[in-house]
């Protein structure tokens, strides 16, 4: 049996998004490369936005995604460490996957070392310059008071107007996010500033929607993670190395 060594990540799955052919085409798709790794992961980091949107209600959540939930089962069932971070699509996750998976949740930055390695990983929603309107809106969409107001909804209305909301966004569309010159990548700039502090050999995020590896010391790298909507990217770290890699790849 191979060596359980492995740290995985990934991040943007937005299932639920576009039709629901689509979203069950790209779950049977997570699963199969959930599947591919089973046997030398060691960590599993999912990074926000997994879901397209969720909210746990006391005794309800979001239909669906049975597969990929029974195959995250199957993982952690099998020793595999599970993170599950909060995006902004999927921010209002609380103790669902704690009770049922043995998840940990992870509500903004993660810093860890492994193998003599250190890594910051964050979704990356609300970090760096600019974007202050969404910087306010995140913090009211986190406050307990707007998830008491929201859990007050039916879930048939809560979710219906959720789903309206992604019909309508770029991703559910398959758009592209477009790339940027290095120094006007926002995620780019904040990786920067917290070098000036604190050293990471790898700062890792999702949010952005462009599989990315930029170089940003001798020392230091800055990934993104892509999406699984247009590029199926994930990172694995083999212990020496972070590599970012693309699962049944089509070329467009």
């Amino acid at each position: 049996m191979p060596t359980r060594n492995k740290l995985y990540f990934a991040s943007d799955f937005h299932l639920g998004a576009g039709s629901y052919a689509g979203s069950r085409e790209r779950e049977d798709r997570i699963v199969r490369w959930l599947d591919s790794i089973k046997d030398d992961a060691a960590e599993l980091f999912l990074m926000g936005d997994v879901f397209d949107f969720w909210f746990e209600y006391k005794t309800v959540v979001p239909r669906g995604y049975i597969r990929f939930l029974g195959k995250l089962a199957e993982l952690t069932g099998m020793g595999v460490k599970l993170y599950m971070f909060k995006g902004n699509h999927d921010m209002w996750m609380f103790n669902y996957f704690e009770k049922e998976l043995g998840a940990t949740i992870i509500s903004d930055e993660l810093k860890i070392e492994r193998n003599g390695k250190k890594f910051f990983l964050h979704h990356g929603d609300g970090l760096g310059p600019g974007d202050g309107f969404y910087k306010v809106l995140k913090n009211f969409f986190r406050s307990g008071f707007c998830q008491w107001l929201f859990a007050r909804l039916h879930p048939n209305l809560g979710v219906g107007i959720a789903n309206y909301w992604s019909e309508h966004s770029r991703i559910s569309h398959k758009k592209k996010e477009n790339p940027k010159p290095d120094e006007q990548e926002w995620l780019v700039t904040f990786c920067r500033e917290e070098l000036q502090t604190n050293f990471y050999d790898y700062l890792i995020f999702g949010h952005r929607h462009l599989p990315l590896d930029i170089q940003l010391t001798p020392q230091s790298r800055y990934i993104n993670l892509g999406e699984w909507v247009n590029y199926n990217t994930y990172a694995v770290f083999d212990g020496d190395n972070v590599t970012l890699e693309y699962f049944e790849r089509v070329d467009s």
